[in-house]
């Protein structure tokens, strides 16, 4: 009996790290492609000149895949009033220089505090919020949807990751997510729809079901309070093992690494804390080993996060990053 118990037990195993081997297997890339994303809300905490920054970014990084988004404050700062100063200024930089666009919508977008949200909306009803919502999104569908630069609308921004920010979002509606994307596919079906998932937390299903295309985030190296500085135990492998579970189970789709997090992680305001300190959580070193990292995951395109950062960083006398940056574009337009 116990003979048959241990081969079962290595049987079943074998079994296990056989199939985990098989999911793990994917194609190296023959070239990375590599984007970034760029938030005017954050240029404008950095103390930074918006359109100054976003040009460095077009023309010096030469960057040629960008990720916008169209932050709802922004975009609406009082009722049915409409601002598209920003993003008429960058969708036309992008085509003048043949660059592509995602171009992100919704309530829930890049960056602190997740969910943006004009504060005019605070006084309405949760129908009225709606409403407000899908107006606001039908403007800028609307308005870019001609544009050839914009090559994929992302609706929210890892809608599913619940236990992040909750306090600011409370929690998600499902049936109301579907509403937003079957709005979107109306308004515009020639552009594929993104949906994004966290990479280091999410399950993806919802996620990637939901979409036309499949987005997830790399994240390597974390900093807290309580554990100070630590990198994540999650090998890339296990991003190629997920990717390939969702191909099978749910249908084959392209998938990105929409969000590689090249940038401090900080609990107060960037300008507010030391440059040495920031450089013990983000360096040229750390930098190498998050490309690295996010190389052995084979995404084939991989989205940067943090140029703003760089950029910075350049102003106040150290353009290591922003140089390293431009040399990984450069190299991609070759």
């Amino acid at each position: 009996m116990r003979k048959k118990i241990l081969y079962w037990t290595i049987g079943l195993l074998s079994v296990a790290f056989f199939t985990l081997w098989l999911f793990a297997q994917k194609p190296v890339p023959e070239k990375i492609t590599y984007g970034m994303s760029f938030n005017t809300p954050y240029a404008r905490e950095l103390g930074l000149n918006w359109q100054e920054t976003y040009d460095a970014l077009i023309d010096d990084l030469q960057v040629r895949h960008l990720r916008l988004a169209a932050h709802w404050p922004m975009v609406e700062p009082l009722p049915n009033i409409y601002n598209f100063v920003e993003l008429d200024y960058q969708i036309k930089r992008a085509e003048e220089v043949g660059a592509t666009v995602i171009l992100a919508v919704g309530r829930r977008l890049p960056r602190w505090p997740e969910c943006h949200i004009p504060t005019w909306v605070d006084s309405l009803s949760l129908a009225e919020q709606r409403s407000a919502q899908q107006r606001y999104m039908e403007e800028i569908i609307r308005r870019y949807q001609n544009s050839p630069a914009v090559v994929m609308w992302q609706v929210e921004n890892e809608p599913f990751l619940s236990m992040f920010a909750k306090e600011q979002c409370g929690e998600l509606d499902v049936a109301y997510l579907d509403k937003e994307i079957a709005l979107v596919r109306t308004l515009d079906p020639t552009r594929p729809i993104l949906v994004t998932d966290s990479g280091n937390l999410g399950k993806w299903v919802g996620a990637y079901r939901r979409g036309d295309v499949f987005g997830t985030s790399v994240y390597v190296h974390f900093w807290n309070p309580e554990l100070g500085q630590f990198r994540t135990v999650l090998p890339a492998w296990a991003y190629r093992v997920k990717d390939n579970f969702m191909q099978v189970f749910y249908g084959t789709k392209p998938t990105v690494l929409i969000e590689l997090s090249a940038e401090p992680w900080l609990v107060e305001p960037v300008t507010a804390v030391p440059i040495d300190v920031q450089f013990t959580r983000m360096n040229l070193q750390t930098f190498e080993d998050i490309l690295s990292y996010a190389e052995a995951t084979r995404f084939e395109t991989q989205y940067l996060w943090g140029a703003e950062w760089w950029y910075w960083l350049s102003l106040q006398g150290h353009p290591e990053m922003w140089e390293r940056g431009r040399q990984l574009f450069l190299k991609d337009e070759e």
